[in-house]
């Protein structure tokens, strides 16, 4: 019970509001502040996905069963279930809005402070006030688990939400993946001439920094310039310049759609 959905449910008991039509009323103020903030694009893929989450809530959620099982399984289950399907979300670029919206305005506007910490803060607070309100400790527990497991699921999937990724790619190609990283994910790369051990023959690495976010399209675009190159992803502690914004992590999507990566690959060969 976190996020606006979490806010929903607790409406819910105190004043018998329908979940999914208040989850919708709780988004579009924040939706409205936080639009210049995360780009247009990002905007309305997450508009989309909010009404449709929504609408299933409202829907789709009472037309199922309820679980009368063991509290603790549905609890993993549901990290697990709902990490890996916000992974896929954000792969494509969207989220459901709600407290991602304001998680990320906050991060874009105090970028000293650690995304994670943002996001905990924003879910321990909810389920503390529903715990409290349902008069269920058991209930704040099983909320900790849901949220721990919940961030291991969107690790595991995709490299987690604003960590820094160092790629570093051993090509005979550099100038072609440099071209195809700048094309997808709008970020530049250094390239460096190496030998390799065994053969002595020359090679080109290149480096790129980017978020985590950002490394699911670096990979591919890697693959598209060479499919032969050998890449190496590193966790970066900290990365400082220009570049590294909220606004164009959420453009990232608009420049993978444009890219025709088998043609790209081709014409670069």
């Amino acid at each position: 019970m976190t996020g606006f959905s979490g806010i929903s449910i607790i409406l819910y008991r105190l004043f018998d509001l329908p979940v999914g039509a208040t989850t919708i009323v709780l988004n579009i103020p924040v939706a409205l502040i936080c639009y210049r903030l995360l780009g247009k694009g990002f905007f309305f893929r997450s508009l989309r996905c909010m009404v449709i989450s929504s609408l299933m809530i409202d829907f789709i959620g009472p037309l199922l069963p309820v679980y009368q099982g063991s509290r603790l399984l549905a609890a993993i289950c549901t990290g697990v279930f709902g990490g890996f399907g916000y992974a896929i979300i954000y792969m494509a670029n969207s989220s459901t809005g709600g407290a991602d919206f304001i998680i990320m305005a906050v991060k874009a506007l105090k970028p000293y402070l650690p995304l994670g910490r943002i996001a905990f803060l924003t879910d321990v607070g909810i389920i503390l006030a529903g715990g409290i309100i349902f008069k269920d400790v058991d209930g704040i527990i099983y909320g900790m688990i849901i949220n721990f497991i919940f961030a291991l699921a969107v690790d595991k999937v995709m490299y987690g939400i604003n960590a820094g990724k160092l790629a570093i790619v051993v090509t005979d190609h550099g100038k072609e993946v440099t071209e195809v990283i700048e094309e997808c994910c709008g970020r530049g790369s250094t390239i460096m001439n190496a030998m390799g051990g065994y053969k002595q023959d020359e090679r080109q690495v290149v480096l790129c920094a980017c978020n985590n976010k950002e490394m699911y399209f670096v990979q591919k675009a890697v693959k598209a310039a060479d499919p032969k190159s050998f890449l190496i992803v590193m966790e970066s502690n900290e990365v400082h310049g220009e570049g590294f914004t909220t606004r164009q992590i959420g453009e990232a999507m608009d420049r993978v759609n444009r890219l025709d990566f088998p043609q790209n690959a081709m014409q670069k060969a």
